[in-house]
């Protein structure tokens, strides 16, 4: 490192942190008296290039930027890695820091959810049932339920959320026309690893021989892309068959969806759609999706 990008690293400004409700609203309201737009990236840390594509929109799309980091327990279910989830908070602000974040929200459990576990819920309703949450019952409705309270809590101009994860996008965009949420809802496509890999806080589980297993679920996806002028069928077989070259990899689901509705297309289906795949590979759950043009 230079001279120049020393003193720059140094002379970086730390966000400002809030662990209270009142405090990021309080901050909030001071920006707000000052003209300027907020925009928020809602996330649980442990933060990757992925995340930071999300704040660089953020940035270039407001004047002010607030980043949550919270684990949120709504959306674990039993047996799953809520416990294990990596919490990297120290170098997660070091690199808000050099993104230029203003303020990162950062409450405890006891803080979000005073009372211990909530009545009150966002159902995610049937799409919320299928996919992911066919596998992780419930994980929607929690998702919905925090991301309802941070939108409340922040009431931010803009909220920028990522690709990768395409079917909480949807729920989420559905939650605010259903609910006329006053934020406009704005996705950024999927980072990946120069190899393809979908980048994910999970990631950082894979061993090296795991870490190349997991390439299948991108291989499946760029063969889907390959065979959608031939249609469904051919999309399908030719995913699934990419998961054949790799031992040690338990594919949950492989599925096409339309986008408009993310209900499964049939055979028939021409236009647009997204593939959606998710694989466990060693002990880590991974997820990934793209769009293709079914011929």
């Amino acid at each position: 490192m230079t001279g120049d990008e020393q003193r720059a690293v140094r002379t970086v400004a730390a966000p400002a942190v809030h662990r209270t409700i009142a405090g990021i609203r309080q901050a909030v309201r001071g920006a707000r008296s000052e003209g300027r737009t907020v925009a928020f990236v809602p996330t649980m840390g442990a933060l990757h290039d992925g995340h930071l594509a999300l704040v660089r929109r953020a940035r270039a799309a407001a004047d002010d930027v607030v980043v949550s980091i919270f684990v949120n327990p709504l959306q674990f279910g039993a047996g799953e890695d809520l416990d294990r989830y990596p919490r990297t908070f120290d170098a997660d602000l070091d690199a808000l820091a050099r993104e230029g974040v203003a303020h990162v929200f950062a409450p405890a459990v006891d803080e979000m959810y005073p009372d211990g576990e909530v009545e009150t819920r966002i159902a995610a309703g049937h799409v919320g049932t299928l996919y992911e949450g066919a596998s992780r019952p419930g994980h929607f409705d929690g998702m919905l339920t925090v991301v309802a309270k941070l939108f409340h809590i922040v009431q931010p101009d803009r909220a920028v959320f990522g690709q990768k994860d395409a079917q909480q996008v949807f729920l989420v965009r559905r939650m605010v026309a259903d609910l006329d949420v006053p934020v406009e809802v704005e996705v950024v496509p999927t980072v990946r690893e120069p190899d393809g890999l979908a980048m994910s806080s999970r990631n950082r589980y894979l061993d090296a021989p795991d870490r190349r297993t997991a390439l299948a679920l991108s291989e499946a996806l760029a063969a889907a892309g390959r065979a959608a002028p031939e249609g469904l069928d051919e999309v399908l077989a030719e995913a699934a068959a990419a998961f054949g070259d790799h031992d040690g990899i338990d594919l949950d689901y492989l599925v096409v969806v339309d986008p408009e509705t993310f209900l499964p297309v049939d055979e028939a289906a021409h236009g647009p759609a997204t593939v959606l795949v998710a694989a466990r590979v060693g002990g880590t759950r991974l997820i990934d999706n793209a769009d293709i043009v079914l011929g």
